[in-house]
């Protein structure tokens, strides 16, 4: 009897054990973990050209101090070729160069008609070109013109108001620049940002 419950016993543990393999051997295994991905830095092989304002020589033409296509993008119409005015130095001031261009002159009219007018002076040194834009910024408002400070660019200027026009003059260096508009050329709203962007076209180069 003890030795056929001891065979009966044997039997069941070989069968226990045929089933623990067949269900490890059933067990699907888990595929390894794939490495960490290695991010690729891709170095960029060419130069943005970064537009800065900069006290650099008078330019030779109106299209070197702001392009007749900017300005007719900003304003929203053409305002046709500028008519271009060089200047002659003028010592008893310190001015060395300057030059204006005058845009949307009406048939038949004058200069002093133009819709808008961007200028930029040269001076002998940096005290010559800030007190010359102190002088006719005091000159505005004893005039009765309303000045506040305006940002171009990075540097601070004037903004004045009159009734006929809106003016945004500064300086940069040895270098002076003014952008006057005709009142109405633009909403009020628009305007000044209008002027503030071609003052900073007006003293702007391309560097790498």
């Amino acid at each position: 009897m003890v030795g056929a419950w001891y065979q009966k016993l044997s039997v069941v543990s070989v069968m226990a054990l045929c089933a623990m393999a067949l269900v490890a051997c059933a067990t699907p295994k888990h595929p390894a973990a794939p490495p960490p991905q290695i991010p690729t830095i891709v170095v960029p092989t060419t130069v943005t050209r970064t537009p800065v304002m900069a006290d650099r020589p008078l330019p030779e033409t109106c299209e070197m101090i702001v392009q007749v296509d900017q300005i007719n993008q900003a304003l929203g119409h053409e305002v046709g070729k500028p008519t271009e005015i060089i200047g002659v130095p003028q010592p008893n001031i310190a001015r060395t160069g300057k030059i204006d261009c005058y845009y949307g002159i009406p048939d038949g009219k004058a200069l002093p008609d133009a819709q808008l007018v961007i200028g930029v002076s040269t001076y002998a040194d940096e005290p010559s070109a800030k007190e010359r834009v102190t002088e006719s910024v005091d000159a505005e408002r004893k005039d009765g013109a309303t000045v506040v400070d305006v940002e171009v660019g990075k540097q601070r200027a004037n903004l004045i108001t009159t009734a006929p026009e809106r003016l945004v003059i500064g300086s940069l260096g040895k270098s002076t620049f003014v952008v006057r508009a005709k009142a109405g050329l633009l909403p009020d709203d628009k305007l000044p940002t209008v002027l503030a962007g071609f003052a900073v076209q007006s003293m702007t180069q391309q560097v790498s």
